[in-house]
């Protein structure tokens, strides 16, 4: 008897709610083709939620949500809200909440889409960001004296501990040990050793202690500014990179440029020991609601990943071949209204495959 997936359906903004109908439909292919069994709970959090409400993420909604497996997030961000608001009190809040202290990105390039790498193919750009996520410049640390006068003083302060560095550290190690990556195995630290003296010199340590326990991995350094270069110019250098908050904010972004940009990308917010949430990294939108040509491919990936993560790994990687297929042999373009389908054929696409592939 299989297991029963309990999944938080959070649609969010503008298109989120479309994409993740069509990551929902691909799962539930691959949960007829597999005997894999969901149970699908709807949460309306987001913009309009709160304007509605004046509710971000209560008490009472966060008890619900850490008894899930796991949460599908299709977008939050919301025209008529200031920005900040809806990002801090859901998104920071879920992550700080649940202790999803893993930011997961893989960045791969599949075979029929365009990266604007010169002269780079799927064969170069390969590889994941694992980012610590609850802590460093993100944690809220920090304040203003004096606000809105010629004295003004703006603190921004970046926490860092051994606890949150090494368990993230550890993460990419074990992550590596696990990918199945022909080139070799080897972690990156990203860091900026010769100006954040102190909160690097704690991961540089960490990094290097931790990395006795896996003589088997590569331990590289890079600083963040040369990571950006590497990236551009030689993305085949990089297996898994762990890197702290900001920084991996920022390089992950590019990641997902040089992939084939934010249609395609997707990531994990992940607790190993508890609830993860699961999302694509591109906006809510909103321009393009209702209209259903936006692209879904990287809400049904953050789907595959999901099912990675919950130990569903041959089901994941039917759906990792079905968007293989479908990018290579279908799709005229990424982007919104270019792709020569609608949003609901192309998850349409991805389904059938996954469906039918084995037959």
């Amino acid at each position: 008897m299989s297991k029963t997936h309990k999944i938080a359906i959070v649609g969010g903004d503008g298109t989120g709610p479309e994409v993740v109908a069509e990551g929902v439909k691909v799962l539930k292919a691959a949960g007829e083709r597999g005997n894999i069994s969901y149970e699908f709970v709807e949460f309306p959090l987001g913009g309009e939620n709160y304007m509605k409400t004046g509710d971000l993420l209560t008490q009472e909604t966060l008890d619900s949500l850490k008894t899930m497996d796991a949460i599908y997030l299709g977008a939050i961000g919301h025209p008529d809200v200031k920005p900040g608001i809806l990002e801090k009190g859901i998104l920071l809040d879920l992550r700080f909440s649940l202790d999803q202290y893993i930011n997961l990105r893989p960045v791969k390039l599949y075979e029929g889409v365009d990266t604007p790498l010169k002269d780079k193919g799927p064969e170069d750009i390969d590889f994941v960001v694992v980012r610590e996520n609850t802590e460093g410049l993100y944690a809220g640390a920090g304040g203003v004296l004096k606000k809105g006068t010629l004295d003004e003083v703006a603190v921004q302060e970046s926490i860092n501990t051994r606890k949150g560095a090494e368990r993230c550290i550890r993460y990419a190690f074990e992550y590596c040990q696990k990918r199945n990556n022909k080139k070799g195995k080897k972690v990156t630290l990203c860091g900026k050793t010769n100006v954040l003296t102190f909160a690097f010199d704690l991961w540089e340590r960490v990094f290097y202690e931790v990395a006795k326990e896996y003589p088997d991995i590569e331990a590289d350094y890079a600083h963040v500014d040369a990571t950006c270069m590497w990236m551009v110019k030689n993305p085949e250098w990089f297996d898994v990179i762990v890197t702290d908050n900001m920084f991996g904010d920022i390089i992950t972004d590019l990641g997902a440029m040089i992939q084939g940009g934010m249609g395609i990308a997707a990531g994990g917010n992940i607790n190993p020991e508890g609830v993860s949430m699961f999302e694509p990294i591109g906006g809510s939108a909103p321009k393009y609601t209702g209209m259903g040509i936006i692209n879904p491919i990287a809400a049904i990936g953050a789907g595959q990943i999901m099912l990675d993560t919950l130990g569903e790994t041959e089901a994941a990687s039917w759906i990792e071949q079905g968007i293989i297929k479908v990018l290579r042999d279908d799709l005229k373009d990424l982007a919104a209204g270019k792709m020569g389908f609608s949003t609901s054929e192309v998850g349409d696409l991805i389904a059938d495959f996954v469906k039918n592939s084995a037959k």
